[in-house]
């Protein structure tokens, strides 16, 4: 019986490597899976030998308090993965810890596949040799990638994004409005502070005072907050009752991310994986973020693109709007976002980029990535990718 090893560090992460492993069993069923899994992974059959939630960290000031515990983790995981080899590794996303460990299992002979490149067209492009070093193969989201990967002799393979398969084309917002039990005439604006502890501590503060200086001059407004864990949407909710904000027309949501903005008029998102769900379900939006000013200032000076957020990185250009860092603010945000609610025009322009974008990236992801994989749980790649550095196969290491 084949064995896959799949770590994923976050809750985005968690939801592409639950897809990962319905598309592997729904070809081949007596897979065996196990890793660092959340709550999606698990619940497709993953066994969990880490907390995933202790690697949701995101920034270089941010990680240094954890370092330690992560350096801890990644040590055991590639103790456990040396000592009781696996046909296969697969690292989803988290490439600071991912890419580490691949190189380490690479050069024992173990196939490694690393799925979701980090952002090398964004920002420190140099990363591509270290990945190629890391990974036998990159499986690749976005039609871009592909080709980087290639020029530089990296084995890439483009295979979509599951997202863009698993949300319909015309996406059905007056059935999510009935789930949510809005009337034809309220007008609904969903929160998305983010899914890792460090970005509530960032975020839900300014959120906070948003909706309240955005209900204080439409009354009529409702908010819907997605949260993905029990741990951000405890921090949440004290944060609405350190705000004084219990009174706020606001629910808070385990989960459901893609009915609240299925639902909602218009959106604020914090820049990440939630942005390009926001636009698959044809939710206009404003693009937030804050990282701590030390990691900010690092990220800067390597950018590459002039914006962050996933639907404008896609598109070229700015389609939507981005408020970031210092920008980041309850006043900017609170009009930005009535901006849009003024103008059906600018939403419906919106909604019709992302209408393109979502036929542009909806191209058969399960059947790609079992195509990519084939060769690497059916026998030895046709390519050869799978020998280590040092020319040997898994089965000679092993043996």
């Amino acid at each position: 019986m084949k064995r896959i090893a799949i770590v994923a560090g976050e809750a985005s992460g968690d939801a592409l490597g639950a897809a990962i492993v319905r598309a592997l069993k729904a070809r081949w069923p007596g897979l065996e899976f196990d890793g660092i899994a959340g709550p999606r992974m698990m619940a497709e059959g993953v066994r969990s030998h880490y907390p995933m939630d202790k690697l949701a960290v995101r920034g270089y000031v941010e990680v240094l308090k954890s370092l330690r515990e992560i350096l801890a983790i990644r040590s055991g995981m590639r103790r456990q993965l040396l000592a009781s080899p696996p046909d296969l590794f697969i690292g989803v996303d988290a490439p600071d810890f991912n890419l580490g460990l691949e190189a380490r299992l690479k050069a024992a002979g173990i196939p490694t596949v690393h799925y979701v490149s980090p952002s090398v067209w964004a920002w420190r492009a140099e990363r591509v040799a270290t990945i190629g070093r890391s990974v036998d193969r990159m499986l690749v989201l976005f039609p871009f990638e592909e080709a980087i990967y290639g020029k530089a002799g990296v084995p890439a393979t483009y295979v979509g994004h599951p997202l863009a398969d698993a949300i319909p084309l015309a996406p059905g917002q007056e059935d999510a409005r009935a789930q949510l039990r809005l009337p034809a005439s309220a007008v609904a604006v969903a929160l998305l502070p983010g899914s890792r502890a460090n970005e509530l501590e960032m975020h839900a503060d300014l959120l906070i005072e948003t909706a309240q200086l955005l209900h204080s001059r439409r009354p009529e407004l409702r908010f819907f907050v997605p949260l993905a864990t029990r741990e951000t949407r405890d921090y949440f909710e004290r944060r609405l009752y350190a705000r004084n904000a219990t009174e706020l027309p606001l629910q808070v949501l385990f989960g459901h991310a893609r009915l609240a903005l299925q639902a909602c008029d218009a959106g604020i998102v914090a820049s990440g994986t939630a942005t390009l769900e926001a636009a698959l379900a044809r939710c206009p939006m404003v693009i937030t973020y804050r990282l701590n000013p030390i990691t900010y200032r690092m990220v800067m000076r390597k950018a590459l693109l002039p914006y962050f957020g996933l639907p404008n990185v896609l598109s070229g250009e700015f389609v939507v709007p981005e408020l970031l860092q210092d920008d980041a603010t309850p006043a900017n945000l609170a009009q930005a976002l009535g901006n849009l609610l003024d103008s059906p025009e600018a939403r419906s322009r919106m909604r019709e980029r992302f209408a393109r974008l979502h036929e542009s990236l909806a191209c058969g992801h399960d059947e790609r990535v079992v195509e990519a994989l084939q060769p690497y749980i059916e026998g030895e790649p046709r390519d050869g990718a799978a020998l280590s550095s040092s020319g040997r196969s898994p089965a000679a290491v092993r043996g």
